[in-house]
C-alpha cells in the first residue's frame, strides 16, 4: 500500500459530509480511493470517502469526518491505495 495525496478543493459542508471538488483526477486509478480512509498531514484518520459523483472529469467528493475528530478542510489529505 502506499499514500496517495488527494487534489481537491473545498466547496463546504452539507448537513452530514464535507464535499469537495477533484482539481485533478485520473478515472483509472483515482476510482480506488471509494470508500477508503482519509487521513490528515499527520497521518491520523479524519474520516472517510462517502460518495464521488458529478462530471468524470473533475468529479465531487463527499467526505463522512469522523465524530469528534478535528477536520480542517485546508490541510492536505490522504488515503492509502
Amino acid at each position: 500500500m502506499s499514500w496517495v495525496k488527494l487534489n481537491l478543493f473545498y466547496l463546504g459542508e452539507s448537513k452530514k459530509n464535507q464535499i469537495f471538488r477533484s482539481t485533478h483526477w485520473n478515472r483509472a486509478k483515482d476510482e480506488k480511493i471509494f470508500r477508503k480512509t482519509v487521513y490528515n498531514e499527520e497521518y491520523e484518520k479524519i474520516g472517510y470517502i462517502k460518495e464521488i459523483f458529478g462530471p468524470l472529469k473533475l468529479p465531487f467528493i463527499s467526505i463522512k469526518a469522523i465524530p469528534g475528530q478535528e477536520f480542517n478542510p485546508k490541510s492536505n489529505l490522504y488515503v492509502k491505495v
